[in-house]
């Protein structure tokens, strides 16, 4: 299993929201354009069909991705703990 820090998913919504280039990339070749940023992919966690939000979704969106992603993290211990 691949873990990926909210820092990395940070990171990659950014480059999705302001950069074209990558935006591309991904869809051409999403492990080479996930490991150009240090987020190691599986190729067989790719989906058959690929399809990016639009920036302007992912910019309204981001902060809620990341407070969801830290409140998950968050409940791991208590997950774990088995109460």
């Amino acid at each position: 299993m691949i873990t990926t820090l909210s820092s990395d998913i940070d990171l990659l919504l950014h480059k999705l929201e302001n950069d074209d280039t990558f935006r591309a990339r991904l869809l051409r070749d999403p492990v080479a354009a996930l490991d150009s940023i240090g987020i190691d992919l599986d190729p067989e966690d790719i989906p058959a069909s690929i399809k990016l939000p639009s920036k302007e979704t992912i910019a309204r969106d981001r902060m809620d991705i990341l407070d969801k992603l830290d409140n998950a993290a968050g409940a791991i211990p208590f997950f774990l703990s088995g109460k």
